[in-house]
């Protein structure tokens, strides 16, 4: 079988550096190359990408597949190039999800136990104990978007020992320890969750959906840690919240913009816990496998059909 020619464009991220001999190594059916070494952009059949430039996929006509580097796919969907009906395949990396999870129970376990004032109290060198509400009993916890990562963050916090619900859109599978609720019962799911963990994908329903009404119906004093997609937060609206005791807490791992610029309200409000978007970094290993086994199975459909 002669090899499936591919391109690798995303000058932010170097993908062709990091991703060409790793195909060559571990997809050798599959021949990435960087656009400038494209003698025939009519031969190319599929594009790794994840903030793909204007133009770029004007060059390469028999395009059958794009696949993101990442979790998130909305930089390729907002491309002006992008031809209308052209298969986007996001990252769906066991490993990830896992990392996703463990990044969720450390921000839960700090709102829960107010390890913001324990640092507080540290560097005023204070003595000052909690006995009351250490409990995973005392927290409920609601888990905004219930694919592959919104069900491992449940997993393990139910682990834990929490009060676990999730919400998404269709009720999925049934997952042990956690209520579900779906489309149209969003306020009540709002109402029960002390804790809000916000792993939804942004499409054109999820666009600013965290605004002032949003979290003014989250239990009063809750905490939200968003690990969704930037555009999903009204920035603003999150610090009036917190500025009137309405919410407790914030981690925050995704912005509008990114980098967080400097003298952003977030870097120096003392209820907000910053990170840079690395609540789960894939490895290079995994995207190339997933692409692999995704393309050839396309190819393989193409070709028997």
């Amino acid at each position: 079988m002669s090899r499936i020619l591919g391109v690798a464009t995303c000058s932010q991220l170097k993908l062709p550096d990091r991703f060409i001999p790793l195909f060559d190594k571990l997809a050798p059916e599959l021949d990435l190359r960087a656009p400038d070494d494209i003698e025939r952009p009519e031969d190319v059949r599929f594009m790794l990408t994840f903030i793909p430039d204007a133009e770029a996929f004007h060059r390469y006509p028999k395009l059958e597949a794009v696949f993101s580097v990442g979790a998130g796919q909305d930089a390729i969907d907002r491309c002006p190039s992008l031809p209308q009906g052209l298969p986007v395949y996001r990252l769906e990396d066991p490993d990830q999800a896992l990392q996703m999870a463990g990044f969720c129970a450390f921000h839960v376990l700090w709102h829960h136990r107010e390890m913001a004032q324990v640092r507080a109290n540290q560097a005023s060198e204070v003595w000052a104990r909690k006995l009351t509400g250490l409990s995973p009993t005392a927290r409920r916890i609601g888990v905004m978007g219930f694919g592959l990562m919104g069900r491992a963050v449940a997993k393990g916090l139910v682990a834990l020992g929490y009060s676990v619900a999730g919400y998404s859109r269709r009720m999925p599978e049934a997952e042990p320890g956690v209520t579900h609720y779906t489309d149209g019962e969003m306020d009540a799911f709002l109402a029960q969750s002390d804790i809000l963990i916000n792993v939804l994908p942004l499409t054109p329903q999820t666009r600013g959906l965290i605004d002032a009404a949003f979290l003014a119906k989250l239990p009063r004093g809750a905490a939200l840690i968003h690990v969704g997609r930037g555009g999903q937060l009204i920035e603003p609206d999150l610090i009036t919240a917190l500025d009137s005791g309405q919410l407790s807490g914030a981690s925050v791992d995704v912005f509008e913009t990114e980098p967080l610029p400097a003298g952003h309200p977030f870097w120096a409000h003392e209820r907000v816990f910053v990170t840079p978007h690395v609540a789960c970094i894939p490895t290079p290993e995994a995207v190339v496998r997933n692409v692999r086994q995704r393309m050839l199975a396309e190819f393989q459909e193409k070709k028997s059909a």
